[in-house]
């Protein structure tokens, strides 16, 4: 090992322009100026000198010498796969199954699940350009300019504006002030219990008002409109995030917990695990799960271009060749749960059902931005254990699927690994992102996600991903369980 040491000492030296004298094996590299570009560099050379290509490979390692160690052992052999793969069995858990009986939502260039439906269907990528009625992008956009945005294009829901306050009980003066997130995801939540069959009457008849509203939701940016409205007064916006959920509780007169909640991109599915621990706990028999993510103000562009995510061309290549970044998207979904058993009981439409929800942190990583594919294999192994379900059972992924060119790779990675736990099988397994059509929905990018599984279980097809004419060069889909779908 010492001789694979010395030479990626010295490498690692030239790459980052740090003198070799000042390099420690045992420094975390991001003490030693990781980036995204020393990175790149370093999968170059590996790929040269030892034909070792895995760009995730950086990610799961610490230390130059845990990389050093991992360089000797994939050139010396090939990493001895689990034995008794085929052999292991899923380990027994306690069953408890909950079904989707509700589910509403707006999305890109769609006012409800009808129009989303056809569009991801036909391959629709529904991004444009930031509409006039936002604000002017001219204003904010210069790639040059480090103090404004390199990208000026998302997907936008229609008629963000409109919202039937009376209908709500809700004085025209409240609404004109209320942050936009909470007027339509009010909508989208009213929309889905009249899916399931429940109207605001027939909730407190029919399931006693023990309903749960768990709410993902990540920015207050309509809060940066308030400020003086003329040179007497001021006006305050009411950009309360707790009040998205608390709202609909109110008005539907439901006791069950409400909150709102940030976890930031994973709100949604943190919602979901609260909800059915809320549900197994007793505190409520149903609950309504959603994410809502509105762009009202400039300063997102801003501060996600000074953080370098966005595309710089205005596409989510989600697994395709050049993603270099996300585009902000707009959403509001939602979706009603209760235990499968009293949904049969109480003749309930069931669109799917649930066997098991699970979350967890990557801990701490090569940089606060980057996954883990260690801890995301972790997870969705255990999983597939406590939800009694093989991999090769499994019909379609959707997954997080951002369109960069690392991240990808490292979510691709987390999967494989945990799969490689319980089988050999490669590429039978249709994958995919509904980011590629509507952009990033942020915190409403989970609800997004299920509803795309939802609508393809419910037409009995899988839709397209698009923009991966060409695939991400840094994912060999030939050695994963998995295939895109065109």
């Amino acid at each position: 090992n010492d001789e694979v040491y010395d030479w990626l000492l010295n490498e690692y030296s030239k790459i980052s322009q740090i003198p070799v004298e000042k390099l420690d094996l045992d420094t975390d590299m991001e003490e030693l100026g990781l980036s995204s570009m020393i990175i790149m560099e370093l999968n170059k050379v590996f790929e040269r000198r030892y034909s070792i290509k895995e760009p995730t490979m950086m990610f799961d390692v610490k230390t130059l010498r845990e990389l050093g160690n991992y360089i000797s052992s994939k050139s010396n052999c090939t990493l001895k796969k689990n034995q008794g793969i085929n052999d292991k069995h899923v380990e027994e858990s306690n069953d408890e199954r909950f079904a989707i009986i509700g589910v509403s939502g707006i999305y890109p260039d769609a006012e409800n699940l009808d129009e989303f439906w056809e569009n991801i269907k036909n391959g629709v990528i529904s991004i444009r350009e930031v509409p006039k009625e936002r604000w002017d992008i001219n204003e904010y956009y210069d790639p040059k300019n480090k103090g404004k945005a390199y990208g000026k294009w998302g997907g936008f829901i229609p008629h963000m504006e409109c919202f039937d306050s009376l209908f709500f009980n809700i004085s025209p003066k409240e609404a004109e002030l209320m942050d936009p997130q909470e007027r339509k995801f009010i909508e989208v939540a009213y929309h889905t219990f009249e899916d399931a069959g429940y109207s605001k009457k027939t909730i407190k008849e029919r399931l006693n008002g023990r309903i749960g509203v768990f709410v993902g939701a990540m920015f207050n940016d309509y809060l940066l409109y308030s400020g003086k409205k003329d040179e007497n007064s001021y006006q305050s916006t009411g950009a309360v995030s707790a009040s998205i959920s608390n709202r609909i509780s109110y008005f539907l007169n439901l006791n069950g917990p409400s909150m709102t909640v940030n976890t930031m991109c994973s709100s949604v599915i943190s919602c979901l695990d609260l909800a059915i621990n809320s549900i197994k706990n007793g505190e409520c028999d149903a609950a309504l799960v959603g994410g809502v993510n509105l762009i009202v103000h400039p300063n997102k562009y801003i501060m996600h271009s000074h953080n370098r995510m966005l595309s710089d061309d205005g596409l989510c290549r989600a697994f395709g060749k050049g993603g270099n970044g996300f585009v902000p998207a707009e959403g509001v979904g939602a979706i009603l749960i209760k235990p499968l058993k009293n949904a049969e009981d109480d003749n309930d439409k069931i669109y799917a059902v649930i066997r098991g929800v699970g979350v967890n942190h990557g801990g701490k990583s090569n940089g606060y931005m980057v996954p883990n594919s260690i801890a995301q294999a972790d997870l969705i192994e255990s999983m597939l254990r406590k939800a009694k379900i093989k991999p090769e059972d499994i019909g379609y992924v959707e997954a997080h699927g951002t369109g960069t060119e690392l991240g990808d790779p490292i979510e691709i990675k987390g999967l494989t690994s945990a799969y490689s736990k319980f089988t050999d099988k490669k590429g039978y397994c249709p994958i995919g992102s509904v980011k590629a059509n509507i952009g990033h929905c942020e915190s409403a990018a989970g609800i997004a996600s299920i509803t795309k599984i939802l609508l393809q279980i419910k037409n009995r097809q899988i839709v397209p991903n698009v923009l991966n004419e060409e695939l991400n060069e840094n994912i060999d889909f030939n050695e994963t369980p998995f295939y895109i779908p065109k």
